[in-house]
């Protein structure tokens, strides 16, 4: 069997060793997020790592291709596509299968997808995973979090190897902004919440919360 290519970072070293290294190869990601929210840092950090193609349901590509280069300068190797908003499954479908080997896939919001048929988004995910296995590559879905919560959202956080929460409370003191990993399949999940900042980049309080 050939050896697995090397785990992804997540952009952030003290999240990368607790999780043994980065996201493995082979993981599907559940990125859940408020809308408001600094956390497509994440996803712009995962991006730019390797050959991915970014699927984007709501936001055109030249915003999405602007925002990856104004944090990360050139991103040659990012594929960023527009999903056809009537049919965003059978679209996502056709460019999961020609994934290419160790490659990183964005979906950024999963949510028009979860909205469709059961059947359909159970075969999206069933296939995505088989992709991801057999190429080595890492799926992140973003999942935007508000009141309209998707019928299939609770099958996105099942089928999920990694799921990262991020959680933003806002008070007259400022922002508290805390990162839960309620699952890891690839390793142990977090027990305490990870305190981060997330402004023009993602920065983390190592010395309360991760050794």
């Amino acid at each position: 069997m050939a050896p697995m290519s090397d785990p992804v970072s997540t952009g952030v070293a003290a999240l990368d060793r607790k999780l043994g290294g980065g996201i493995p190869p082979g993981t599907l990601v559940a990125l859940l997020a408020e809308p408001a929210s600094q956390a497509e840092l994440f996803l712009t950090n995962v991006a730019c790592q390797r050959e991915t193609v970014y699927l984007t349901p709501e936001r055109t590509p030249t915003a999405v291709s602007a925002a990856l280069r104004e944090r990360h300068g050139d991103c040659d190797d990012v594929a960023v596509t527009a999903l056809d908003r009537d049919a965003p499954v059978a679209d996502a479908v056709q460019y999961v299968e020609r994934l290419p080997d160790e490659s990183v896939l964005v979906v950024d919001p999963v949510g028009p997808l979860e909205r469709v048929d059961s059947g359909q988004f159970r075969a999206f995910l069933t296939t995505l995973r088989a992709q991801l296995s057999r190429t080595d590559g890492v799926a992140v879905l973003h999942g935007l979090k508000h009141e309209a919560v998707p019928a299939q959202r609770h099958r996105t956080e099942y089928m999920a190897d990694l799921v990262f929460d991020v959680v933003t409370d806002a008070d007259a003191g400022g922002i508290e902004t805390l990162l839960l990993v309620p699952k890891f399949r690839g390793g142990a999940a977090l027990t305490e919440p990870v305190r981060i900042e997330l402004t023009d980049r993602i920065a983390v309080d190592t010395s309360r919360d991760i050794a």
